[in-house]
């Protein structure tokens, strides 16, 4: 079969993500402004969408200065999908998707200098995009668009212009998609590996290594096996990645030669994956326990590529289900719900955010119940989420308020550990950094009452994310002296639960899993760049979560009648709403103008959306445009027969 009868596959479960018809004039219009603001367009790298065809060729859509492409997204004959680009103008913005890019800090500094930037400090090593690239950005792309909660567009920022904090990610770029990956335990072959993996190979990885079964589920192409014809051959109930063989220790049969009894996550949030290599390789001795388990384990050189957007709440539940965001449905920190009209924003709320994941995906410790029960008082299997954003099904979630043991002692042992928590924060006025790293503590308490209380077993899973790295590269920058003193904090936490594991006679048999979120990267606060405002300075009317674009817009259908002198105009939001259904637009103001903009005809539409206007006798139709305002939706302009009436961004954006 030729890839050109392949079957399109365009979002998975469409509700109104990317650009419909409707949309031809806004999306256009926030495009440009985008890539051509004074301000903000130097600051944009890419503008990415999907769009919609009648005629099943839709595509995904990458904008930047340099050129643009469309690409469409196909389904393998053997599972997953397959990628081919439809469209190019000028230079394709993301064709560099090496994964092993600027793998070093001294690779970070080179680019920073071949940019025209510092080659020396890392905080001023801004980095332009023709020296960057974009891990599996084909992928990572279409992903986002599967979900009904992602937007209509999604900006990726140049890497240094992102918002006032001197470190930032988000981006699709290698710098802030690139997560470190330590694998320490029963089943790794220790070592440095160069395998190249994504975040959501993790999951079906600890699967594998725990003796879960394979079910029929889906595979990244949303199909479950039987679907696919074949035998069950995933470990999850969405699994859009692979367990990473090269690193496992496996026999003949694929199997593990010997298996944890147990998991432990130890997700160091926001780390930079070359920063940890630079620690390890020039001050190893500040970080003891992080640097045992690198040498009892497998580190990837390359790190793993993260979901995208690369941030804190879509990236972490990735990480605890194997899904892409677009399918686990928390497609950034916040987000516009088309069908209520409402933005939530879960990592604001961070308790009580379990109920945002998608039904159609499983969490591990969902599919380690499944496997192996729920600890009940007298059989099953302990789960734990310590402070952690995915939390779905864990016995102890702490985001739930689900704890199990006396939360008396845990705030004993928290606050006999305050004295961890270095003066540095309070001293320098981060006052952020400091209840983070009391946060730490708190995360600590609880994971040595979980593996001290001999009344129920050690959990088969933790997932325990620790924060102080994070609020330190934001606020110092991701390479910034101060990230050696959260790190040796962060060390000596992890260094007491390993403490306890071992004189309980557990550390032996522990697969310990150390990783990140995201990556990050230095910022250019003197921008305090926000590139969604050229949208709203644009005159359009949207709900912008950075970096996401939700635009509203009205679905307008004309209706000639056969007297060629009557006009029946229908204005409907084009957003649908929790029923389904598409409410009338009331009071939008309808014209009809001439071919010099002459009004011939005006009214406003009544409570059902619609409005009757009458022509002039001599009027040509092919020179008409029906002209639809309203104060809540962007405008639309429109011919009688339907058609949009835009610029074409193409021509604007490049020229002939």
């Amino acid at each position: 079969m030729t890839i050109t009868e392949r079957r399109i596959a365009g979002p998975e479960r469409p509700g109104g993500q990317g650009l419909d018809a409707n949309q031809e004039e806004s999306g256009n219009r926030a495009i440009a402004a985008l890539l051509t603001d004074p301000v903000r367009g130097e600051q944009t790298d890419l503008v990415i969408t999907y769009r919609d065809a009648p005629d099943g060729q839709g595509a995904y859509e990458v904008w930047a200065k340099r050129g643009m492409i469309r690409f469409q997204r196909f389904y393998e004959d053997s599972g997953g999908y397959g990628y081919r680009i439809v469209e190019q103008i000028r230079d394709d913005p993301i064709a560099n998707q090496d994964p092993t890019a600027l793998s070093t800090l001294a690779a970070e500094l080179a680019a920073g200098a071949a940019s025209g930037y510092s080659g020396t400090d890392p905080a001023q090593a801004f980095v332009e995009p023709e020296h960057l690239s974009y891990p599996l950005a084909l992928e990572r792309i279409a992903q986002l668009f599967d979900s009904p909660n992602a937007p209509d567009i999604v900006i990726s920022p140049k890497s240094y212009a992102f918002g006032r904090q001197p470190g930032q990610h988000g981006a699709l770029d290698v710098v802030q998609s690139r997560a470190l990956l330590v694998l320490s335990g029963p089943g790794i072959k220790p070592g440095i590996t160069d395998a190249i993996c994504a975040q959501v190979d993790v999951a079906p990885t600890l699967a594998l290594l725990l003796g879960l079964p394979l079910i029929d589920g889906k595979d990244a192409s949303g199909r479950t096996s039987s679907e696919r014809g074949v035998k069950p051959d995933v470990y999850l109930k969405r699994q859009d990645g692979k367990p990473i063989v090269e690193v496992l220790d496996l026999d003949g049969n694929g199997q593990p030669q010997s298996r944890p009894e147990r998991v432990y996550i130890m997700l160091l949030d926001g780390l930079s994956n070359t920063e940890l290599q630079e620690r390890l390789e020039k001050d190893a001795e500040s970080i003891p326990n992080l640097r045992r388990l690198v040498e009892r384990g497998t580190m990837f050189r390359y790190g793993t590529t993260v979901t995208f957007p690369s941030i804190t709440w879509p990236s972490h539940n990735t990480l605890g289900t194997g899904a892409w965001c677009g399918h686990h449905d928390v497609v950034n920190p916040a987000y516009y719900l088309r069908e209520s009209r409402k933005t939530v924003a879960p990592q604001a709320m961070q308790f009580d955010t379990a109920r945002f994941l998608g039904d159609g995906v499983e969490t591990l410790y969902e599919a380690m119940h499944r496997a192996f029960g729920r600890w009940d008082g007298a059989k099953g299997a302990l789960t734990a989420s310590i402070n952690e954003p995915c939390c779905r099904g864990a016995g102890h979630s702490t985001l739930d308020r689900r704890i199990v043991g006396d939360a008396g002692r845990m705030k004993e042992i928290s606050r006999s550990h305050y004295d961890g928590t270095s003066r540095r924060w309070k001293e320098d006025g981060q006052e952020g950094v400091y209840r983070y790293s009391r946060t730490d503590t708190q995360g600590l308490a609880q994971s040595l009452l979980l593996f001290g209380d001999e009344s129920h077993p050690p959990p088969i899973l933790t997932y325990h994310e620790f924060t102080v790295t994070d609020a330190v590269g934001h606020d110092y920058g991701p390479h910034h002296e101060a990230i050696g003193i959260a790190l040796a904090e962060t060390d000596k936490r992890i260094g007491e639960i390993l403490a306890l594991m071992e004189r309980r006679g557990l550390l032996e048999s522990t697969l310990f899993v150390v990783t990140a979120d995201h990556g990050m990267a230095p910022i250019d606060t003197e921008l305090a760049a926000n590139q969604v405002q050229a949208v709203l300075d644009a005159g359009l009317k949207a709900v912008i979560p950075a970096p996401l674009v939700y635009l509203l817009d009205m679905d307008v259908t004309l209706e000639p009648a056969l007297d060629g002198r009557t006009v029946m105009v229908t204005v409907l939001e084009n957003d649908a709403d929790a029923r389904g259904e598409k409410p009338p637009v009331e009071g939008a103001e309808v014209r009809v103008l001439g071919d010099q903009a002459t009004v011939l005809g005006e009214g406003k539409t009544d409570s059902f959306g619609v409005a009757g206007l009458m022509l002039p006798v001599d009027a040509d139709p092919a020179k008409l445009i029906v002209s639809v305002h309203s104060d809540r939706f962007n405008p639309r302009h429109l011919r009688l027969d339907g058609t949009n009436v835009v610029a074409e961004l193409r021509e604007r954006l490049y020229g002939s």
